[in-house]
């Protein structure tokens, strides 16, 4: 499995439109959670950030969200802020421009929120552009567009949580966008790796904010 666990500047600069992380002037972190809510795992992850008065922003999926409902409706409860991530979990790069759209405001049916991450971060300049800049006549909201500054590789069977733990520590700093997943997959390095990640941080004096634009 190929992937960079921290951006490079480069890639930074093919996608302009897109955020790969926020400025900040204080220790905050910006933790981020792929492809739920789930109707165990998502709880879990709640109740965690709970322990260290974290706020994060979850990338939700459309049919998980219509699935279960009152999870997505518990993320919002609880403080935290959501995200589209697709109604299907679609990959850009393999999708018809047009479809990729309509998936994405398929999703918007239940995911009120002007944040958008493409599933696998992939994503064509001509889809984020029409994202980020929709034509006017077309009547679509506007998405900002969340990439990230650092992978833990939850999601990568091959790795043990405390790896996924080692990507997160030692690439992380003030502003950071952080990607962990609130999925069955990822389960097994996620349930390590989260809380060890808060501790860590909360230890050193950082914060952790949902996304706010």
């Amino acid at each position: 499995m190929l992937y960079l666990v921290k951006t490079p500047w480069w890639l930074k600069r093919l996608y302009p439109r897109c955020i790969w992380d926020i400025p900040v002037k204080d220790k905050i972190i910006y933790l981020t959670f792929d492809d739920g809510p789930h109707p165990e795992i998502t709880p879990f992850v709640l109740d965690t950030l709970e322990q260290y008065q974290a706020r994060a922003t979850f990338f939700c999926i459309g049919k998980n969200v219509q699935a279960h409902p009152d999870v997505y409706q518990e993320i919002l409860l609880r403080g935290h802020r959501t995200g589209n991530h697709t109604f299907n979990h679609l990959n850009g790069w393999k999708t018809d421009d047009a479809k990729y759209i309509r998936n994405i405001t398929e999703a918007a049916d239940y995911i009120d929120s002007d944040l958008f991450r493409p599933p696998y971060g992939r994503i064509s300049k001509l889809q984020a552009r029409l994202l980020s800049d929709p034509p006017a006549t077309a009547g679509s909201k506007a998405f900002s567009i969340i990439m990230w500054t650092v992978l833990s590789g939850d999601f990568d069977t091959s790795l043990s949580a405390d790896k996924c733990t080692v990507n997160v520590i030692v690439n992380t700093q003030p502003g950071s966008i952080v990607v962990f997943h609130d999925s069955t997959k990822a389960f097994p390095r996620m349930q390590t790796a989260l809380p060890k990640t808060l501790q860590y941080f909360s230890a050193r004096g950082y914060r952790f904010e949902s996304i706010q634009l």
